[in-house]
């Protein structure tokens, strides 16, 4: 395995994609303290992208992390995202822009950011790779890698045309590891045959494995202890090519859950898999959106819909029935926010879904749920 990850002190990550808001702004009180809490128990890699919180998520690296820190304190990532670069002439000065925006000089790991079948060829068209191996050969990004959301053969095509790359994010969590879209253990058997590391997001699945059906919570509280997010991120933590485990949390709270969950990391043993087994049939036949809400469909939506907020409304009402859902619909569908039934199909959000979900149809489901 190349060995990129020496200078990371533990396998857990922060990932700034979901930090503590204030209305719509970050609470930058809160997640200083975060940052500090987190760098003090060891802790010192740090994950952003200039497109996450709406732009706001480099600002508050620079804030809360960059302006208060020695840079040899932590470890920074960021990515080249495809809605922000037409050309190649646009990369370069779209990086200088980030850096500023963090606040630092150069990334540890700078990240091809969500990679498909589709925009790997935008990708190549921009030279965008080459752009990256030549920052790096400048002293401005120490590792190039990638991020990735498609199927196994698209990854396997991307890391033969470009050997270089030195490591692989992926989606990896329990429900996602067998899934036919996802393809979760495919890609990471990928990564396995190029003899990549693999950095994991989503191991909670947006939030997705915390509130569990009462049935699988049961089994988890059946266990030794621990929270249903400690579970599913030892899942992901405890395959051996992975070497790093990001968690974006939005409170102190979950910090120091994950904290005391990775700070003397234990793999899951043959008791804990077989009861996460047992969770993963239960919480897959609820027929869920999979969404992890990351937002990047609600940024460019005309008609102002929340669109994961929607969908995690579904996915409430489908699990646990909730009879109050109906009331939370509205409170998302007022001031100025769209409702379901308004969706006017443009596409935009499905285009830029990581997950490949059909949003409009699924939009028109909601709409059938919430607004007969």
């Amino acid at each position: 395995m190349i060995k990129v990850f020496d200078e990371i002190k533990k396998n857990f990550g922060f990932g700034m994609m979901r930090l503590p808001m204030i209305g719509d702004e970050v609470d930058y009180e809160q997640t200083s303290k975060m940052v500090d809490y987190f760098l003090e128990n060891g802790f010192n890699y740090f994950d952003t992208a200039h497109g996450y919180i709406s732009e706001k998520s480099e600002i508050a690296v620079n804030k809360c992390l960059a302006s208060r820190h020695s840079r040899d304190e932590f470890l920074l990532t960021n990515k080249l995202s495809d809605n922000y670069f037409q050309s190649e002439e646009e990369i370069r000065p779209l990086f200088e822009k980030q850096l500023a925006a963090c606040g630092v000089e150069y990334f540890d790991f700078y990240l091809m950011h969500a990679q498909n079948a589709t925009n790997f060829k935008k990708y190549q068209k921009c030279n965008a790779y080459e752009t990256a191996f030549k920052l790096k050969e400048e002293g401005k990004i120490r590792h190039v890698g990638i991020s990735f959301h498609d199927r196994a053969e698209v990854l396997d095509e991307i890391l033969t045309t470009y050997p270089q790359v030195e490591i692989v994010q992926i989606q990896l969590n329990y429900v996602d590891w067998d899934d036919a879209s996802v393809q979760s253990k495919k890609c990471y058997e990928v990564c396995v045959k190029h003899n990549k590391p693999v950095i994991v997001m989503e191991p909670v699945k947006g939030g997705s494995l915390v509130n569990l059906p009462e049935e699988a919570d049961e089994i988890i509280k059946g266990l030794n202890g621990g929270s249903n997010a400690s579970y599913a991120i030892r899942f992901a933590a405890s395959h051996e090519n992975v070497r790093m485990v990001l968690s974006g949390m939005s409170d102190m709270e979950q910090m120091i859950d994950n904290v005391d969950t990775m700070k003397d990391f234990k793999p899951l043993d043959e008791n804990e898999l077989a009861a996460i087994e047992k969770v993963c049939e239960i919480f897959t036949g609820k027929g869920m959106i999979p969404c992890t809400a990351c937002h990047y469909c609600t940024d460019g939506c005309p008609m102002q819909i929340r669109i994961p907020e929607l969908f995690a409304c579904m996915n409430k009402y489908k699990v646990f029935n909730e009879w109050n859902q109906k009331m939370y619909y509205r409170h998302l569908t007022s001031e100025g926010h769209g409702k379901a039934s308004e969706c006017i199909a443009c596409g935009q959000c499905e285009g830029i879904c990581p997950q490949g979900l059909q949003i409009i149809s699924l939009l028109q489901e909601v709409a059938s749920a919430f607004e007969a």
